[in-house]
């Protein structure tokens, strides 16, 4: 009875750590989640685009088109500078509203 007894208080005892490292684990990804949730919300309303995948990947597509413009412009590649430039400010211009 005493072997018993042992084994059930030290089963309760690395059960109880466990739950509490889970609900602690649970605790910091909600408040991942929510920090996330919150971000592409203000972005989305301050840049008047919807918040759904593909208005997020438009934007990152349309950011990275920028980029690669400006990018041109310090290699003084200027037609295809304009060209990209041009690109991503049709994307983005389509995007917001």
């Amino acid at each position: 009875m005493g072997i018993e007894g042992f084994f059930e208080g030290l089963g309760e005892a690395i059960g109880a750590a466990i739950r509490y490292v889970v609900d602690a684990l649970k605790g910091i990804f909600d408040w991942i989640i929510i920090a996330g949730y919150n971000f592409l919300e203000g972005l989305s309303s301050a840049l008047g685009i919807d918040r759904s995948v593909l208005g997020i990947g438009g934007l990152i597509v349309g950011l990275v088109l920028i980029v690669t413009a400006f990018r041109a412009f310090f290699r003084r590649a200027v037609v295809s500078g304009l060209i990209w430039l041009f690109l991503g400010l049709w994307l983005l211009s389509w995007l917001i509203y």
